[in-house]
């Protein structure tokens, strides 16, 4: 346990100097759909704040997959429920979403797809690699150095 803390927090803290660069790019796509020019100063203090500790949890969250005792199934679940959680709070805290059924159905949904789709990605480059040093170790195994 003492290991997954420090792993969580040194990947929080590697992860959380984007947050205000996401911030920066979430305000800019806000000014052009939505025209907005103005923010007040606690709306820019709580989107850095907000996305800061997102971006905290969201890498530190990494981390989870380091606990061999944990299932790979439950690890997965863990971490995507735990940042379905986050992005949620943060949306609504900072007035991303609108408050109602149909807005959060529709965030649902699209975070689900993002995180498979994300998945999917990391599986098949893990893959990949897995198949490349595996034939990479067969090699050396039949033509061992030296014969």
């Amino acid at each position: 346990m003492k290991k997954f803390i420090s792993e969580f927090v040194l990947r929080g803290l590697v992860a959380c100097g984007l947050g205000p660069v996401v911030l920066a790019i979430v305000y800019l796509i806000i000014r052009e759909q939505a025209g907005v020019e103005t923010l007040t100063v606690t709306q820019v203090c709580v989107g850095i704040f907000s996305l800061v500790g997102l971006a905290f949890i969201a890498g530190g969250m990494n981390a989870i997959y380091l606990i061999e005792r944990i299932p790979l199934m439950l690890a997965i679940l863990i971490h995507g429920g735990t940042l379905y959680i986050c992005y949620l709070a943060t949306y609504v805290i900072n007035n991303w979403l609108d408050r109602g059924i149909v807005p959060v159905i529709v965030f649902t949904a699209i975070f689900i797809v993002g995180y498979l789709v994300i998945w999917a990605i990391i599986y098949s480059v893990v893959k990949r690699k897995t198949k490349r040093l595996n034939e990479a170790l067969e090699q050396k195994r039949k033509c061992p150095e030296g014969k």
